[in-house]
């Protein structure tokens, strides 16, 4: 598609330069809220994908060079200007990818900023170790960082999931080549040039945008690239895996989730329904970990699935750019008519629609907030990821029950547990089959704290310490010390 003489033209960044496409193709960038084009951005080949990893390559050396202590004051630099353009940041977030304003300020600017602060703090503290192995050797180990890094980023939280690839990998002295969400690539492009103006030296951070087809299988396949960090569906996964087998690719992946957030009879109902709808509503559902099963006990179920109606109801559709707006639309056509898809699904299933399961008004990709009851464990809408404002309710027994019904599909991202039982709590926290066990809460996450799943959830995980063990590769040193 050619570019719109309407819309403002964006190329791709490569060597630290604004490198128009070797194949002279744009894309539209679609506004989900309305439907129309907002930006044209150039659509990146397989020669392009070589030429930002030679990039990256190049710059290994030079960033390397650069004292630790530096790198972690470039990259604060990094971080302070993202602060300093945070409202202009949050505006082409919530403009790309129909997230509502309020909570692009509230959530994935702050979280992108501490993600780069925190793994600032990290640069020169990557340490190896001394490791007596006999007294006739000096023995001890060195982080190496792990080279050139392919980062693949989803296009739900294109800001924050970028930066969770993106701060580590630079911390440890890897140098990217990022390949944004075709739908949501402007944030990436503008984080591009922000580090450019922090002092991040060309070439280490590259954006490639496109599609995955042609972009992200380049990438995967390149032999010059060392390691793959994927955000995506678990199909895409599969891919990935498999094309990054051809040269051994070191391969992180986050996939899919279809996380249980379990409500006993003893809990705070009021607190339990309040943070369950926002843990399947927020986002419009697009979220991985939301939380699209809710099991109740039964003798609560009735009164759950009651007060999850009102608060579906309550939920304020509109313009993203609006404070009031809680909730935004889809990301494009095709996921809204995978979601009200599901909704038909469903009924045909035999679950009832007690809120919601329409589309929203006649522009924008929207979906009313849609609760369903009578839930069966079997049911497709309980067992595949629906990735929209959709949420199963479903009813158990006893703990035991519980556990069946939650750890009884292919994901093992996140779970939630709510009760005030504290002996139940733990028992349920160590026998649910999830990364990540909230308790009396749901839906919170921290850059300290590791992130992942497995199965079809993925493997691997990012944020924390963790993260310095993705991107480096541990290096034994064997000194003799024998006269």
């Amino acid at each position: 598609m050619t570019a719109q003489a309407d819309v403002k033209r964006y190329e791709l960044l490569i060597g630290g330069e604004a490198v128009p496409p070797g194949g002279g193709a744009y894309s539209s960038i679609i506004d989900p809220s309305t439907e129309t084009p907002i930006a044209s951005v150039a659509q990146g080949t397989a020669a392009d994908v070589d030429r930002a990893v030679q990039a990256a390559r190049a710059a290994l050396k030079p960033w390397n060079a650069i004292r630790a202590s530096e790198r972690g004051r470039i990259l604060m630099r990094f971080a302070e200007l993202m602060r300093t353009h945070q409202d202009e940041i949050a505006a082409v977030e919530s403009l790309d990818a129909g997230k509502p304003i309020s909570g692009v300020r509230r959530q994935d600017v702050p979280a992108a900023i501490d993600t780069l602060a925190y793994y600032a703090g990290w640069c020169d503290k990557i340490n190896g170790q001394v490791v007596p192995a006999r007294p006739d050797a000096l023995t001890y180990t060195v982080r190496e960082p792990v080279g050139v890094v392919a980062a693949i980023v989803p296009w739900n939280f294109p800001l924050m999931i970028g930066m969770w690839k993106i701060a580590p990998a630079l911390a440890c002295g890897c140098t990217l080549v990022v390949k944004p969400a075709e739908l949501t690539p402007l944030s990436a492009l503008m984080l591009g040039r922000l580090a450019l103006e922090a002092g991040v030296p060309p070439g280490v951070l590259n954006i490639v945008t496109g599609k995955g087809s042609v972009v992200g299988d380049a990438l995967v396949a390149h032999p010059g690239v060392d390691k793959v960090t994927f955000t995506g569906s678990p199909s895409v996964g599969r891919g990935i895996l498999q094309g990054a087998a051809v040269n051994f690719k070191r391969v992180t992946l986050e996939l899919g989730g279809k996380s249980a957030n379990v409500i006993f009879a003893d809990a705070n109902l009021d607190q339990a329904a309040r943070a369950a709808a926002s843990g399947i509503f927020f986002n419009a559902g697009q979220v991985c970990s939301g939380g699209s099963r809710v099991l109740v006990q039964r003798a609560v179920y009735d009164e759950v699935v009651e007060r999850l109606a009102q608060r579906a109801k309550a939920v304020t559709l509109g313009d993203p750019a609006q404070k009031e707006t809680s909730m935004g639309p889809l990301i494009s056509a095709k996921q809204m008519q995978s979601v009200l898809d599901y909704v038909d699904i469903g009924k045909r299933e035999g679950a009832s629609v007690v809120s919601g399961g329409r589309r929203w008004g006649e522009r924008g990709y929207f979906v009313e907030p849609t609760v369903f009851a009578n839930v069966e464990h079997e049911m497709r809408i309980s067992q595949e990821e629906i990735f929209g404002p959709v949420v199963s309710v479903i009813p158990f027994d006893d703990e035991a029950d519980a556990v069946r019904i939650a750890n009884g599909t292919l994901y093992s991202l996140a779970a939630g547990v709510w009760s005030a039982d504290i002996g139940r709590v733990h028992r349920m926290a160590s026998a649910l089959k999830a990364g990540t066990v909230w308790v009396n809460t749901y839906g919170y996450t921290d850059v300290r704290l590791p992130w992942g799943g497995s199965g079809d959830s993925g493997f691997g995980r990012e944020h924390g310490d963790v993260a310095i063990e993705n991107f480096t590769e541990p290096k034994s040193v064997w000194v003799s010390l024998a006269q």
